[in-house]
């Protein structure tokens, strides 16, 4: 007997009786030679994934030991799949059986017949959730993290990479945080257009910060109709990546902050048709660390119109933003504390864009910008 891999094995069924064909494939692989099923995860009911109007999925997770090579593994998936009368039509069409090899020990494959890891494992939560049940701790050969942090990245949602859509990465946190530098250290890494808010070319917003709150509305409506410009589905192409130092939701963070009641109310009325035009992001990364520690680094980047920033100002900043992403859904949301990240540590960025790269879908078929520095202040 060769040497012998710990696999898993993603699950799904949604047609006919679901969970006899799950248990039934089950069997046959526990039946096999050279492989023997050591546990199995709950079985869960998940929406599907395209289109929407199918039956709703059965999934779980089974882990495997087996000295079976990757390959004659996949391969025995596709035979038990056909003998259960898997049919093979479009993609994401509804299927008796599916079994997807998604791990073999820590090994990475990239050949015509067989990726592995699986390549969208990690923006399922219905995979990561039977994975986390049998081992939480097992670490993403590629991505280097956990089925546990992975898993919190989704927040219960499952995505699809789409590279018909534009493929922008937000950068999100509050004033002094380190957004701009992460951005633009990610742009270079990743080849590709930065977009900065247009913080010094905003003339009320020295004002503003100076307490004259009958500006707070021009103010906002000229980071509004920026951020339309920048963001818009027009502006940024489908299947390239762009990184931004800011998220367009904070807008009404801001908003319910500086507005009074009235300004607010109008505020809402410009801004609510306005959010379709916006390109979503297909991922955010939300950066945080203490309003003290924020407040100093802006003190020591000295914009004039920053110094009169308080404490209390910033901490409602931040509470705004953790209640933006309590639940957040629209897309995969990666968490870094820079207590635990330093982004003025080259490799650790580069780790990070390197994670990245396996959220975004970019469209091989076309160039992707050469030029990493391209701001657009509007």
């Amino acid at each position: 007997m060769g040497k012998i891999t710990t696999a898993y094995i993603g699950l799904g069924s949604n047609l006919g009786s679901r969970e006899e064909s799950i248990k039934s494939a089950l069997t046959m692989l526990a039946e096999a030679d050279n492989t023997t099923v050591t546990r199995v995860s709950k079985l869960i009911e998940t929406a599907p994934l395209g289109d929407a109007g199918q039956p709703e999925y059965l999934n779980g997770v089974a882990e495997v030991k087996t000295s079976l090579s990757a390959a004659a593994l996949h391969k025995m998936l596709i035979d038990i799949e056909t003998s259960l009368g898997r049919v093979r039509e479009k993609k994401w069409s509804p299927r008796i059986i599916d079994m997807d090899l998604l791990l073999f020990g820590g090994e990475i494959i990239n050949s015509p017949d067989l990726t592995v890891p699986h390549p969208q494992m990690h923006l399922r939560s219905f995979v990561l959730k039977g994975l986390c049940e049998l081992n939480g701790e097992l670490l993403h050969p590629v991505l280097k993290e956990s089925m546990n942090k992975l898993a919190q990245r989704l927040c219960g949602g499952d995505f699809m990479l789409n590279p018909t859509l534009p493929q922008l990465v937000s950068v999100a946190g509050i004033i002094g945080v380190g957004k701009t530098t992460l951005t633009k250290k990610l742009s270079n890494l990743l080849d590709c257009k930065f977009i900065l808010e247009p913080y010094d070319a905003n003339p009320f917003l020295p004002d503003v910060y100076a307490g004259k709150k009958e500006l707070a509305l021009d103010s906002q409506l000229f980071f509004l109709t920026g951020r339309i410009e920048q963001l818009n589905h027009n502006t940024l192409s489908a299947g390239h990546i762009a990184v931004s130092d800011y998220i367009f939701y904070k807008e009404l963070i801001y908003a319910d902050l500086t507005l009074t009641a009235e300004q607010l109310k109008l505020y809402k009325r410009i801004y609510q048709p306005l959010v379709s035009k916006i390109a979503e992001p297909v991922l955010v990364i939300y950066l945080q660390d203490s309003p003290r520690s924020c407040l100093e680094r802006i003190h020591r980047r000295n914009r004039p119109y920053e110094q009169k920033i308080k404490p209390q100002f910033l901490e409602a900043l931040s509470r705004g933003y953790d209640r933006l992403f309590a639940d957040w859904k629209s897309s995969p949301l990666i968490g870094l504390s820079i207590s635990d990240f330093n982004y003025m540590d080259d490799a650790n960025v580069e780790r990070l864009a390197n994670q990245v790269k396996s959220y975004v879908a970019v469209q091989t078929s076309s160039v992707i910008p050469t030029k990493a520095g391209i701001q657009l202040f509007l």
